[in-house]
């Protein structure tokens, strides 16, 4: 039942114009590394390109920060807000991140 998501190592059907889109969101000082998966996550994530300044846009890449921090750097952020960017970012497949938390072990950990 997976059939709409594309598999892991597949690159996603990139338009010109949501590859151009994701690069404004860029941060100036964002490693190599970080920012390949970021992108990846806020591309998942978008549907329908949403207008700059947005709330649905700002939201995106808030959590697309959370998400990022967490794998990258180890930040915690409120359980819901936790569990809200990991879905998101399911089936992203990070490598040499120094954090792999998946869903369902940060989970246990906040159920403890």
């Amino acid at each position: 039942a997976m059939a709409g998501k594309a598999a892991a190592g597949e690159p996603l059907g990139r338009t010109a114009e949501e590859a151009a889109w994701a690069e404004t969101l860029r941060g100036a000082c964002e490693p190599e590394h970080h920012w390949r998966y970021r992108r990846e996550f806020l591309l998942r994530n978008v549907g329908e390109l949403p207008a700059a300044g947005s709330a649905q846009l700002q939201r995106l890449v808030s959590l697309s920060m959370v998400w990022a921090n967490h794998v990258f750097l180890g930040c915690r952020y409120p359980p819901q807000v936790m569990e809200r960017a990991l879905e998101m970012a399911e089936g992203i497949q990070v490598t040499n991140a120094p954090v792999r938390t998946t869903r369902d072990e940060l989970v246990a950990k906040v159920k403890k």
